[in-house]
């Protein structure tokens, strides 16, 4: 489908040339790489390979819609640190947006990426690709349906994808701001829509649903591309989980993760025994519905996806003793002296703070957890050395807190 076909390809284009999101000076690359979700390396290996691709083999990737870059980067800059010969292809319809996203590869030497302007609807021309990123870009669709059709039929049959949509619930009032902007803005040219939108920001009363959403950001900093993207994009939707997994589940495809899964767990938030019984009579995906609206604040749903037909479990589990524990942000030994009296470990799940229990020998297991030795390497290192059962059980424990905020991912 092209902008000729009557659809908001057009205007949506027009947006990204006038305003590449996110704004990202290719310079900062000097400072440090940006990791996120989907598509850190070792998640996607963890949640969509069970912990056990093989990283020396070639690996194709479409990232699709790859505005100005950051999932792209991180992914081809962690592909070319494990030496994996990869083969990366970029996607979307903004010069501009494009502009920025190669200027951060040549900052960083990065050559596995071959930049194309595009359709992601057209993707299928393409593959099959072992990967696939789509983060921020479906639900500005359309037909988000015929997008995840499309990537579908370009992901091959063993392979995996990561893909982020908007969440309903924590992005309660946006829409409410973005009625009134097609009310008083919808015929200027886009600056002067920005501008409008600037005025309202700085007019709202203190009971509106957007000033008293603490988990939108974009707005806040009166950057003119975060304004757009959030309050004059011409299509813009949100999902519940459920949602999610019917739309899903109607491409043929199914959801194998959720992230960060602790988020999606009514056990996280809930004290009453009595509520978390009646939460746990209800199926996985009800569950996480159940604590999507108990939390609200979860602006966004990161996924990983599988085809349908794929019913082997893709997601690495923690009990082989022959796994790798390996840590995603923080080092486990400085995750070792953050624990408090008690055992007790502080989480931030999304501007919400969770005090969560850890077991007796984490202190001492996170210490040995350096991405290279394996869970009976770690128990061996241990003095004394605990037997494996009281090592597993208390293992199993840590890696239901670290995981569940996704801080600990496993690999093989």
């Amino acid at each position: 489908m092209t902008a000729e076909d009557g659809d908001s390809t057009a205007a949506v284009r027009r947006q990204y040339e006038d305003y590449p999101y996110p704004p990202r000076d290719p310079a900062d690359e000097a400072k440090g790489l940006r990791l996120g979700s989907p598509s850190h390396l070792w998640e996607l290996n963890h949640y969509l390979f069970a912990g056990r691709r093989d990283f020396a083999a070639p690996f194709r990737v479409l990232v699709a819609g790859g505005g100005t870059g950051d999932g792209l980067i991180m992914l081809a800059q962690q592909l070319a640190d494990a030496g994996t010969p990869a083969e990366i292809l970029y996607l979307d319809l903004s010069d501009a947006s494009r502009e920025v996203a190669a200027a951060r590869a040549r900052a960083r030497g990065l050559s596995s990426i071959r930049f194309l302007r595009g359709d992601l609807r057209a993707a299928a021309e393409h593959g099959p690709f072992d990967y696939i990123d789509c983060c921020g870009v479906l639900h500005h669709l359309d037909d988000p349906a015929e997008g995840f059709a499309a990537l579908r039929d370009a992901l091959a049959q063993d392979g995996g994808m990561g893909v982020m949509l908007y969440g309903a619930a924590g992005r309660t009032g946006v829409y409410h701001v973005q009625a009134l902007l097609k009310l008083i803005a919808a015929d200027l040219s886009n600056p002067d829509r920005v501008a409008m939108a600037k005025r309202l920001l700085a007019d709202l009363p203190p009971t509106n649903w957007l000033v008293r959403n603490p988990f939108v950001e974009d707005h806040k900093t009166l950057s003119d591309a975060g304004i757009f993207d959030l309050l004059l994009h011409v299509t813009d939707r949100a999902y519940d989980v459920l949602q999610l997994g019917a739309l899903v589940e109607a491409a043929g495809l199914r959801i194998a993760a959720l992230i960060e899964p602790a988020r999606y767990d009514p056990d996280t938030y809930l004290h009453d025994e009595g509520l978390r019984a009646a939460a746990a009579g209800l199926g996985w995906l009800e569950r996480c519905h159940f604590a999507e609206h108990l939390a609200g604040n979860i602006t966004k749903h990161i996924a990983y996806l599988v085809h349908g037909a794929n019913r082997s479990d893709t997601v690495a589990r923690p009990d082989d003793p022959t796994a790798i524990p390996v840590m995603r942000d923080v080092p486990g030994a400085a995750i070792a002296r953050a624990i408090g009296s008690g055992g007790r470990i502080t989480v931030d799940a999304g501007g919400m703070k969770i005090d969560a229990a850890l077991p007796p020998l984490a202190a001492a297991m996170l210490v040995q957890m350096d991405g290279t030795r394996t869970l009976e390497e770690i128990r061996g290192a241990l003095d004394p050395v605990p037997d494996a059962e009281t090592f597993r059980d208390q293992f199993a424990a840590l890696y239901r807190v670290l995981n569940g905020f996704n801080q600990m991912y496993l690999r093989f």
